[in-house]
């Protein structure tokens, strides 16, 4: 598996990162890239420094992938938790040790967040996710995550017909016994991601990270 790269430093608070108290981390769904997501921090309007990973699996469209789809909603464990293990990586070269790491992640990219929040969750805060789903196979910090229930965002649109209905079951069922779920089910939406739902990210996070608003009222 490749090494890791980001988005290319587009700000300042993006280049302060490594430093930073917390970073949110970008990770993009199946067949898309390191800059699909930096579009959503302008929306988030919080003043947060932010990285955004492409992921290690190149495709053919040009996209990449963290893992190659094979069971739908129910991935290999084994690919997963090398993309995961890339992850950590990347963060542990770019990130001081004291900076949390945020996770937003969108589809595939909403897996990558749970398992980051699933392997180190001392590293870990808020973590987002967005039309995604968690895996199957335990991992590392479950039973320590049923303990503390940290705070987890999920949003889903009411008709998103690309992640399985037995993934979105799985993850319900997950969620409710390891964190503090902040669930959003928004009508009309499908596999994506629509504004009111950027909102309700936000607030969650300007409320779990303590983060200032960069928009003037």
């Amino acid at each position: 598996m490749r090494a890791l790269r980001s988005a290319d430093a587009a700000s300042g608070r993006r280049a302060a990162a490594g430093s930073a108290d917390a970073v949110i981390l970008l990770l993009h769904g199946y067949g898309s890239s390191e800059h699909d997501l930096p579009g959503v921090i302008p929306a988030l309007g919080l003043d947060l420094p932010w990285a955004s990973l492409r992921a290690p699996v190149e495709l053919p469209n040009g996209g990449a992938a963290w893992f190659e789809i094979t069971t739908p909603g129910d991935p290999a464990p084994g690919p997963v938790n090398e993309a995961t293990g890339a992850v950590w990586t990347w963060v542990d070269e770019h990130l001081d040790a004291a900076t949390s790491v945020v996770p937003l992640g969108f589809s595939q990219g909403g897996l990558m967040a749970t398992q980051l929040l699933r392997t180190r969750p001392e590293r870990v805060l808020a973590p987002v996710v967005l039309g995604g789903f968690v895996g199957s196979a335990p991992q590392p910090a479950d039973d320590d995550l049923a303990r503390s229930r940290p705070a987890v965002f999920w949003g889903r649109g009411a008709d998103d017909m690309v992640i399985a209905a037995t993934a979105v079951a799985r993850t319900a069922a997950w969620l409710s016994l390891h964190s503090s779920l902040d669930e959003h089910v928004y009508a009309g939406l499908g596999h994506g991601v629509s504004a009111e739902e950027i909102a309700d990210v936000a607030a969650f996070l300007a409320g779990q990270t303590g983060a200032r608003s960069t928009t003037r009222s």
